[in-house]
């Protein structure tokens, strides 16, 4: 392949050698690829700023035999506000945990990259609360990966009234009346149905632009967390990040 460009954020870094850094960066096209960043520990290194974790920049990059190589960087963001903020530090470490799980190389990764992308600004932007983004997060990647949940009828019988029941067993919303003979179902109120809806739906670069009450919040969060956790198959806990 020769050299190439390609957008991509870090997503992972360890140092290798004296001077030197591994690095595992998202791709849109190359899906999730290993790259080594020779020098990039210097202090006058060209690498310094686009070798670090979470940096979003334009990689010149070299394809070796066993790895690819970065020659040259142009930063495009480097979500300041969250390297400086613990709290903000620990929810995009959490997420791009799950980010890192969930790619590989060789794949089109354009839309769990938009997201990503997304998510990291809203959190260093905005004072959004931050268990409303994981949420929201966690359910549009899912939906990303194949595991929509149905949202327009009664996943049982078809009715489109009164979906206010949400089915892990048969992934999607559910009437009163069928919700009574499934034990898998959770409650919700009007509004976290909407939210699911939104979530859903909406156009990734109006995502994370509505609000609900705390209540709301507490609904959605247990919905996404267990949904997350039965798909990927794995218990992500943002308390065991630290």
């Amino acid at each position: 392949m020769g050299t190439f460009r390609t957008n991509g954020i870090i997503i992972l870094e360890s140092n290798m050698g004296d001077y030197d850094k591994m690095l595992t960066m998202l791709t849109p096209g190359f899906g999730k690829i290993s790259c080594a960043a020779k020098g990039a520990r210097r202090e006058k290194s060209a690498l310094l700023a686009g070798s670090q974790f979470l940096c979003f920049g334009e990689y010149m990059l070299y394809q070796g035999t066993t790895t690819y190589h970065i020659n040259s960087c142009e930063t495009i963001e480097m979500f300041y506000n969250i390297r400086t903020d613990l709290d903000k530090l620990k929810y995009a470490s959490f997420i791009t945990k799950i980010i890192y799980d969930v790619t590989n190389e060789n794949e089109n990764s354009f839309q769990i990259l938009q997201l990503f992308l997304n998510t990291l600004y809203t959190i260093s932007e905005t004072n959004k609360n931050m268990d409303l983004i994981l949420a929201i997060f966690e359910l549009r990647l899912l939906c990303i990966l194949g595991f929509t949940p149905h949202i327009s009828t009664c996943k049982s019988c078809g009715e489109k009234e009164n979906l206010l029941y949400f089915s892990f067993k048969d992934n999607g919303l559910k009437c009163g009346t069928c919700a009574k003979i499934d034990k898998s179902v959770m409650q919700i109120s009007e509004a976290t149905r909407n939210a699911i809806e939104y979530i859903v739906l909406a156009p990734a670069k109006k995502l994370f632009s509505f609000e609900i009450t705390p209540n709301c919040i507490k609904e959605l969060e247990i919905i996404s967390k267990i949904y997350l956790n039965e798909k990927l198959e794995k218990q992500y806990k943002l308390e065991d990040l630290f």
